[in-house]
């Protein structure tokens, strides 16, 4: 005790001497040791001093030599190799201002919220061939999770149906005057659908309807009536969005489903973990690890002591996930209430850069109130229970850039690739948006022409692409909200944009959004249309290329007293649906300078009229129908040939050759 007591003691006068030094510098690594003095980066052949083994350890020595007067400036913790698990969320306060932490000369370090799982056995289940781990947490209540990862893989619970999804066939006690976002907690089955399964409160029904996602456990199954009680109330009502469609749904976590190479199921009563091996897989060797905590660093400081200067670099983190609370079956929108794995708040100045955030149960990174010129930069956030950033009301000056955000949705399938509030002066650029469920970058949280914060959001370079994927509805590749002065979206290349009911548009200004640019963007392949606005004020379409949408081009919902919008020297290129859909009654809008182009060669039409009748309104008076001459349309080169008739409108190519990151996101190992 007394020989541990002076190693202690001498790492402290060691790492004071280095604190005052030149270089403020402390090492953490697998194969350190708290009792040591964390200034040397790997031990030394006497054993005797070395690395800190933990992140927590390297926190409190900074912390006791600031406080003691004997470092000053900014302090680098550098982290060797390796997976280091949390048993709690990393926390930083104001008092660890102007701290680094970084990967020892870019190692490969993951920072977990999970827990290793080993004990596995062999065993026969549903006559197959299966492996089994007790998880004696799980058994005690104190632990259950939905994810599984096996050598770094995402593996699925199971699933019915194994692909798609079943349909409600009705539902019960709902007039047809249900309000739509009156839920439910109850419906009829179609024969064989939903039975008196094991352990059935453990066993999800997932329904899938509107823009959103509901997740519910089963409370009680009638077999012989066909009605199944759920534990939680939808929160909308059970139907495909406004319609009388009855909704859709999957059921997850069905123990007599376990069937498929590759998935897994968690007995919680009996605490007993059952993986179903793929085809090939040495079980024996692999690592399964599922996650433990909801957030797995959380830099929290206060309104009149911020923390300042916190950056994360060349860091790996994994393993999160966030339960519903009892009541609630998920969100009314964008998945907003569910948390990121890294989070901030009340910070100033903080980045996470060239990182990864993975094998994750929801958002990866949160700005909450009391941010302020935080950047997230060159990262990987993939393989996304959720979705990528968020950047809450109370905050500002935000930066997103040089990301790859894509792979989301996995259990909160209504979360966005970046989700903006009430936040104004913020940046999302040259980032590449991909697989998504819902909408890629959503920008303001108020509906309709109240009081928005939502202002000066510049969007521009981004590459988003394959948002909604045909699972949801209401959705765009850029979604907005509520006015929004000086916001602008621009050099965005958004194509493949897919919705399940209807809604799958590029750029969609949805309920009040207005004082909005929107110029220089090229908008292909989506379900429903390259622009819709749904209803605003004043807002600014010019210079983009809308082509390919299946449906309609351009979409106006709602008819106002005021401006809509102006739009201007676009080109609108199409071979299927029609130019213009929804209401058009009115003339609250102006469009001129524009170029129309069926390449089908089919006359073009305005809802209904034609070009003669459409000019008379006051529409397109110097608008031209006549092909573009793209440099290659069926290839999505949407360029134009020298001898354009858009030039003689005063409308430019629009060069997408710098969209999404300029540099390979993620760290370098």
């Amino acid at each position: 005790m007394i020989l541990e007591r002076l190693a202690m003691l001498c790492g402290a006068l060691v790492l004071m001497s280095v604190g005052t030094g030149s270089c403020n510098r402390c090492y953490v690594a697998k194969n350190g040791s708290d009792s040591w003095s964390g200034t040397l980066s790997e031990p030394n052949k006497a054993g005797t001093d070395g690395p800190f083994a933990t992140l927590e350890r390297a926190r409190d020595a900074v912390r006791e030599l600031r406080r003691n007067g004997k470092i000053k400036g900014p302090v680098t913790i550098a982290i060797r190799k390796g997976t280091y698990y949390l048993d709690k969320p990393f926390e930083l306060t104001h008092e660890d201002s102007d701290l680094t932490f970084t990967a020892f000369n870019g190692e490969d370090v993951t920072i977990s919220g999970g827990r290793e799982i080993g004990g596995f056995s062999p065993v026969a289940v549903n006559g197959r061939k299966m492996i089994a781990a007790a998880v004696p947490e799980v058994k005690d209540g104190k632990w259950a999770f939905t994810q599984l990862f096996v050598n770094g893989r995402r593996k699925p619970r199971t699933r019915l149906p194994k692909e798609g999804w079943y349909q409600i066939d009705s539902l019960i006690d709902v007039p047809e005057n249900t309000n739509w976002n009156q839920g439910q907690d109850r419906f009829r089955f179609k024969e064989g659908e939903i039975r008196q399964w094991k352990n059935l409160s453990d066993v999800d029904v997932v329904v899938l309807h509107f823009w959103i996602e509901e997740r519910m456990p089963i409370k009680s199954v009638d077999e012989s009536s066909r009605v199944v009680e759920l534990a939680k109330k939808s929160t909308f009502r059970l139907t495909e969005a406004h319609s009388d469609v009855c909704a859709r749904y999957f059921i997850e976590n069905v123990f007599e489903a376990l069937d498929t190479p590759g998935q897994w199921y968690l007995d919680r009563p009996t605490g007993t973990l059952y993986y179903y091996p793929a085809v090939g897989e040495d079980w024996k060797r692999a690592r399964f690890v599922a996650p433990v905590l909801t957030q797995i660093v959380r830099a929290v400081g206060k309104e009149n002591e911020p923390v300042k200067n916190v950056h994360f670099r060349g860091l790996k983190f994994a393993h999160a996930e966030y339960p519903l609370p009892p009541d609630k079956a998920g969100c009314a929108q964008a998945a907003y209430a569910v948390p990121g794995a890294v989070y901030f708040e009340h910070a100033v100045g903080c980045t996470v850069s060239e990182c990864m955030v993975s094998q994750i149960g929801n958002y990866a990174v949160e700005f909450q109130k009391g941010c302020k010129d935080c950047v997230v930069e060159k990262c990987r956030m993939i393989d996304l229970g959720a979705g990528g950033v968020k950047i809450n009301w109370g905050s500002e000056k935000t930066t997103v850039q040089d990301c790859e955000i894509g792979d989301g949705g996995k259990i909160f399938m209504s979360a966005v690739g970046v989700w903006i509030s009430q936040s104004a002066n913020n940046k999302v650029a040259h980032n590449e948006i991909h697989d998504l469920n819902y909408t890629g970058v959503s920008v303001g949280w108020s509906w309709g022409y109240g009081k928005s914060d939502a202002k000066g959001n510049i969007i521009e370079h981004n590459h988003i692409h394959h948002v909604g994927r045909g699972v949801l509805s209401d959705l765009g590749g850029i979604y907005t909200l509520g006015i929004q002065p000086g916001t602008v979206l621009r050099n965005n290349l958004i194509h493949d944009c897919a919705a399940y009911w209807y809604g799958g548009w590029g750029i969609y200004t949805d309920e009040g959004s207005s004082h909005i640019l929107i110029e220089n963007n090229v908008v292909y392949n989506t379900t429903h249309g390259g622009f819709h606005q749904h209803y605003g004020k004043e807002n600014i379409v010019r210079n983009n290329v809308f082509a390919f949408a299946k449906y309609h081009q351009l979409q106006r919902s709602r008819p106002e007293e005021h401006q809509s919008f102006t739009f201007e020297r676009n080109i609108v290129y199409y071979e299927k649906g029609v130019l213009l859909g929804s209401n058009w009654s009115d003339d609250h809008f102006t469009m001129d300078y524009n170029i129309y182009w069926d390449a089908s060669g089919r006359p073009v039409t305005f809802a209904g009229a034609s070009f003669e009748e459409w000019r008379k309104r006051g529409h397109d008076v110097h608008s031209l129908i006549a092909d573009p001459k793209f440099v290659d349309a069926k290839k999505f080169d949407f360029r134009l040939k020298p001898d354009s008739p858009a030039f003689g409108l005063g409308i430019k190519s629009v060069d997408t050759s710098q969209v999404g990151p300029r540099c390979k996101p993620g760290p370098t190992n």
